[in-house]
């Protein structure tokens, strides 16, 4: 039986009702599919994981240049050329910009988390901080130079920040005072004020805000 012979005796049996056919005339359905290529749900699951695959190129394309050049630097042009596909592709999954920053923002944050400080005491859970900073600070720069490009985004990190802040702070006093230094201590000016300009050590600023906020 040639390949076209068989297709052609697929398409009528897949047209016809399963419900009659014999378990010989079954077995036959089940050697065609086999032999003559997947069926409807398969290539319809080929086609779903190559357009998650596609997707997630973008995003990390995106992510790559939001990170180097900031995102106010970042054409759909350039995006498209780093993941390898068309303009009208990128469109085709992210159809504004705000679609498109909260991919990248997510996508970000999961390959860089946020330390879990909420259960440490304060000058241990500023030091992590404070590392992480370390470790993200270009792209913190950009993100904080291009904020008005996504104010809902930043909004949402602000207030991320904001309860962790709560909780540390609520550790030590529930005096508005320490709350604000608490706040102060976690900021990303601060630690780069203390680390950068000043050049103390990620823990020589943590210790330090350490007892700045327990002396408000």
């Amino acid at each position: 039986m040639s390949t076209a012979e068989g297709i052609q005796i697929r398409a009528q049996i897949d047209g016809s009702s399963r419900d009659v056919l014999t378990p010989e005339a079954l077995s036959f359905i089940a050697r065609l599919q086999r032999e003559f290529g997947p069926t409807r749900e398969a290539l319809l699951k080929k086609r779903a994981e190559r357009q998650a695959e596609t997707r997630q190129r973008i995003v990390e394309a995106a992510v790559d240049l939001h990170t180097t050049v900031g995102p106010a630097q970042t054409s759909v042009a350039a995006i498209a050329r780093r993941a390898g596909v068309q303009r009208h592709t990128v469109y085709a999954h992210f159809p504004d910009d705000a679609t498109l920053f909260g991919a990248c923002s997510t996508h970000w944050a999961d390959v860089h988390p946020f330390p879990d400080v909420v259960g440490l005491e304060l000058a241990p859970a500023l030091d992590a901080v404070y590392r992480w900073y370390d470790e993200v600070e270009p792209a913190l720069v950009l993100f904080a130079r291009d904020t008005h490009l996504y104010p809902e985004i930043t909004a949402g990190r602000r207030q991320a920040l904001a309860s962790v802040a709560d909780a540390l702070a609520a550790k030590v006093s529930r005096r508005k005072a320490v709350r604000a230094a608490v706040g102060h201590a976690l900021a990303f000016e601060t630690w780069r004020s203390l680390v950068r300009r000043e050049g103390l050590s990620n823990a020589e600023a943590a210790a330090l805000m350490a007892a700045f906020v327990t002396s408000a």
